[in-house]
């Protein structure tokens, strides 16, 4: 079992943590900043003065249009499904893995906004071996892996699809299966699910993760000692 909290995730622990099929937990310290930051920013939107980009208003261009209280949940539900448009062929299921644990470790430093409850789905996805359906093309890269990010986080709301026990099937269908209810996300939830680097990063991280692998296997065959080969017959 790995305990999500502020420590260092470094190479090493990552290798551990998939190679062993271990589970995730969030730590205490995790989810008291999860929560008092979803706290500090309800506060916010109940007490507002002043318009805040993507919080209460549109985005890019939309970004003088205020949103009502009643429809926030709503723009951050549109703001998945519209960024869910990628391409291409699927992502390795060991990158997509990858990428719920590296998000779950950027949501728990609790300065985000995300709901305790968004965490904690993403740890069950992560646990339970149901995977996201990820295409390779469509990332922007600017304001993060938009588009990756986008379908990595469709199945919190019950879209989308997921690889579960060797097969692609509807999130829907394996949300019913597990007992597991969509979720209905609260203001900024989509930025925060959105907006940040897992995919080029669980990328990066697989690459030197199998680059060190290849290493050792080639360090291995060069210590061996070399057979003599016998000399050719007269």
């Amino acid at each position: 079992m790995h305990q999500i909290s502020f420590k260092h995730l470094s190479l090493e622990r990552v290798k551990e943590i998939i190679d062993n099929h271990e589970k995730l937990e969030l730590s205490a310290e995790a989810v008291e900043a999860i929560e008092k930051c979803r706290r500090y920013l309800d506060s916010k939107m109940d007490d507002i003065g002043r318009p805040v980009y993507g919080v209460t208003t549109g985005f890019g261009s939309l970004y003088n249009v205020t949103i009502p209280k009643e429809d926030l949940s709503q723009l951050q539900h549109n703001l998945v499904m519209s960024h869910a448009c990628g391409a291409g062929e699927k992502v390795r299921p060991e990158i997509v893995k990858l990428m719920l644990l590296l998000k779950v470790q950027n949501l728990s430093y609790g300065h985000s906004g995300a709901q305790l409850k968004t965490v904690q789905k993403l740890v069950d996805m992560f646990n339970e071996d149901v995977l996201p359906v990820v295409y390779q093309q469509g990332s922007l890269g600017a304001s993060g892996d938009l588009a990756p990010l986008a379908h990595l986080s469709l199945p919190l709301i019950g879209l989308g699809e997921v690889l579960y026990k060797g097969k692609v099937r509807p999130s829907a269908e394996v949300w019913k299966e597990l007992g597991w209810e969509p979720i209905r996300l609260q203001s900024k939830e989509g930025l925060a699910l959105l907006n940040g680097t897992q995919f080029m990063s669980a990328h990066a991280i697989w690459s030197i993760l199998k680059s060190m692998r290849y290493w050792r296997n080639v360090s291995r065959r060069l210590r061996r000692p070399h057979r003599a080969i016998p000399a050719p017959h007269p």
